[in-house]
């Protein structure tokens, strides 16, 4: 029997990035990849520092659950593990001694969001007071830089001041753990490894300068750029579908994407990845198969999905300890939630409960962001992971039919156009509903202006639908 493989990374190739705060789900992620992965490569292993705060793992915790699934399914193929939301020096070092192979460095503690505020005049005050800090843009100012099939891009001197002002001292945080990295790995016996730069965590869309200037810095020092993650246009919010006019996110990904294959090349990342199925396939053809995405949450909320099938009134404790911490979890997260938007768990039924926090949005998201608060809690937390190792085929299920929808709208985008291709029958709660012909039936490249649409009246993303995984199952026998 083969051994199972080591992480390692996987290049330009399209990668989905599968988040476990439970350390339960890389079966079912297994499966929607092994039915539904086609060309995109996956990464099992993910996890922020934050996130095992959070929950009270570590880095050799998490690389450890999926690397014993993979094993059980004697899966042989390619995956890798990625250190999420490196921040600091010794971030890095716990990384690369569980033995992780993609470092997504977050420098965002050192970009000043002050400087969008500032005017022309203030900005050239600024800089010039800097004393030489970023010298650096000099290079920059006064360039046009022409991109085959793209934008052009002028670099004045006020975007270009301004980036410097705002992202100079991130770029240089960058570089330094980049440079800890590339140490590192390279003690370890040269090591293969790839690096993601973030930079999305801002409450403006990240310009053409700005993605030009931070990503000619970092390749410049030869940082292992393999993916960049930008503040893209609309709201990427957590557990639910974008939020945002469509034609605007449709050119933003088209300019930057070229971009990324003009200065690289290298990917592109969407970050609050899960269940953005409005737009999967409008971002695996602009970015032309070169992307990463990024998910973590909605595994968590699959899982919730299995507590509230086989003890509904655990399910009500999660939620009232949920809505109690809610305002004070929220500040870290990106989300829209209102508690006065769902009702409370003494008001409503069991049926009506599942679907207000696990089928719309509000509900979702006051759950998506208290997964630290409640799996903490003794009385809550261990009871969830008895009910997933009780029901583990269930919540496997569950996974890969959940992901399988976002591998499948992903590979739409990778599929020449006019290729016809289906998304299969609406669930509600893992069990069949009515057929979606019309989804079935819809044109490859769905315009913008239908998108929107669609968004508008809603359009029931988070209820379960069926897809065929029955390659997966017999993979895994």
């Amino acid at each position: 029997m083969s051994r199972l493989r080591r992480p390692q990374p996987l290049g330009l190739s399209p990668t989905f990035g599968f988040g476990d705060r439970l350390g339960s789900a890389t079966l079912g992620h297994l499966d929607a990849i092994w039915a539904h992965g086609n060309a995109i490569k996956p990464i099992f292993a993910q996890q922020s520092s934050r996130e095992m705060q959070r929950t009270g793992r570590s880095a050799t915790d998490v690389m450890k659950n999926a690397s014993d699934a993979l094993r059980k399914a004697t899966y042989q193929g390619v995956w890798s593990a990625d250190a999420d939301h490196i921040r600091s020096h010794e971030e890095v070092n716990v990384a690369a001694g569980a033995k992780f192979v993609i470092y997504t460095i977050d420098p965002s503690d050192h970009v000043d969001l002050s400087i969008d505020s500032l005017s022309f005049e203030e900005v050239a005050d600024k800089h010039a007071q800097s004393k030489g800090e970023f010298n650096w843009a000099d290079r920059y100012i006064g360039r046009t830089i022409s991109i085959e099939d793209g934008p052009l891009i002028e670099l004045s001197e006020d975007s270009v001041k301004r980036t410097a002002l705002k992202y100079g001292r991130a770029i240089a945080h960058a570089m330094r753990l980049a440079e800890q990295v590339d140490g590192v790995m390279t003690k370890r016996g040269k090591q293969e490894y790839e690096i993601e730069l973030s930079v999305n965590e801002s409450p403006r869309p990240t310009s053409l300068v700005e993605h030009y200037i931070i990503a000619d810095q970092c390749l410049r020092s030869e940082m292992k750029l393999i993916s960049l993650a930008l503040r893209y246009v609309g709201r990427f919010e957590k557990g639910i579908d974008f939020n945002g006019d469509f034609n605007e996110l449709s050119r933003f990904l088209s300019n930057h994407a070229s971009l990324a294959r003009h200065l690289g090349p290298y990917k592109l990342s969407m970050h609050s990845g899960s269940d953005k199925f409005s737009i999967y396939e409008m971002f695996a053809r602009a970015t032309r198969g070169m992307f990463h995405v990024k998910t973590a949450g909605t595994s968590y909320l699959e899982a919730l999905r299995v507590v509230a099938r086989y003890d509904c009134q655990l399910f009500r404790r999660i939620i009232d300890t949920a809505r109690e911490h809610f305002e004070e979890d929220r500040n870290s997260d990106m989300v829209s939630a209102n508690l006065d938007s769902v009702s409370a768990p003494s008001q409503i039924n069991d049926h009506h409960l599942i679907r207000e926090y696990l089928d719309e949005d509000d509900g979702r998201q006051i759950l998506h962001v208290t997964f630290g608060t409640v799996l903490s809690d003794l009385s809550l937390g261990q009871r969830i992971h008895e009910l997933l190792q009780s029901h583990e085929e269930t919540y496997r299920h569950l996974l890969a039919h959940h992901f399988g929808r976002h591998l499948a709208a992903l590979n739409r985008g990778l599929q020449p156009l006019g290729e016809a291709s289906s998304n299969g029958n609406h669930h509600e709660n893992g069990e069949p509903t009515t057929n979606d012909q019309e989804s079935q039936n819809e044109h490859l490249v769905p315009t913008a202006e239908s998108r929107q649409q669609q968004i508008n009246q809603g359009n029931g993303n988070h209820q379960q639908q069926r897809l065929d995984i029955s390659r997966s199952i017999a993979k895994s026998k």
